[in-house]
C-alpha cells in the first residue's frame, strides 16, 4: 500500500498527511453557493396556479408589513417582499435584482402569493386591448363636438 494523498486534499492542510491540504470546493470570491433547487425545495412551480409572466408586477399586501413575518420566511422571500415594498417590481426586475433565475423567482413569488404577502397584477393581453381604429374614431368624434 502506498501513502498517496486523498483526492480532495492538497499538500499542507491540517489533519492531512504531511504536505497535504483540502482543495477549496468553490471560489472564495463567489461566496457561499446555494443551488436554485435548494431555494425552491426542488419545486418547479408554486402551489398557487398562477401564470407569472416576465412583466407581471408584484405588489406587496398590507400583511407584508408585519415584523414577525421574517421568522417564517426564507431570506430570498424576505428580499422579494422588501424590494416590492420599496417599489412594485416585475418578475424580470426581481430576477435581475436578486441575481436569481427567473424560474426560481416565479416559485418564490407563488409562495408569497399563497401566504397572502404579495399580489400579482398581470398585464392585459393584446387580444383584450381596445382596437386602435376604434380609439381614433372616438377621438375624432370628440374633436368634432
Amino acid at each position: 500500500m502506498s501513502a498517496e494523498p486523498a483526492r480532495d486534499t492538497v499538500p499542507g492542510s491540517p489533519g492531512a498527511a504531511p504536505g497535504v491540504r483540502p482543495l477549496p470546493w468553490f471560489d472564495a470570491d463567489a461566496g457561499p453557493v446555494v443551488r436554485p433547487y435548494a431555494m425552491t425545495r426542488g419545486r418547479t412551480g408554486g402551489a398557487v396556479s398562477l401564470r407569472l409572466d416576465l412583466i407581471a408586477v408584484v405588489v406587496p399586501e398590507p400583511a407584508a408589513d408585519d415584523p414577525d413575518r421574517d421568522a417564517t420566511l426564507s431570506p430570498e422571500h424576505v428580499e422579494i417582499v422588501e424590494l416590492c415594498c420599496a417599489v412594485p417590481q416585475s418578475i424580470a426586475e426581481l430576477a435581475a435584482g436578486l441575481d436569481l433565475p427567473v424560474g426560481v423567482v416565479r416559485v418564490l413569488v407563488a409562495d408569497l402569493v399563497e401566504e397572502e404577502l404579495v399580489q400579482v397584477t398581470r398585464p392585459v393581453p393584446p387580444a383584450e386591448l381596445p382596437d386602435v381604429n376604434l380609439l381614433r374614431e372616438v377621438i375624432n368624434g370628440l374633436r368634432a363636438l
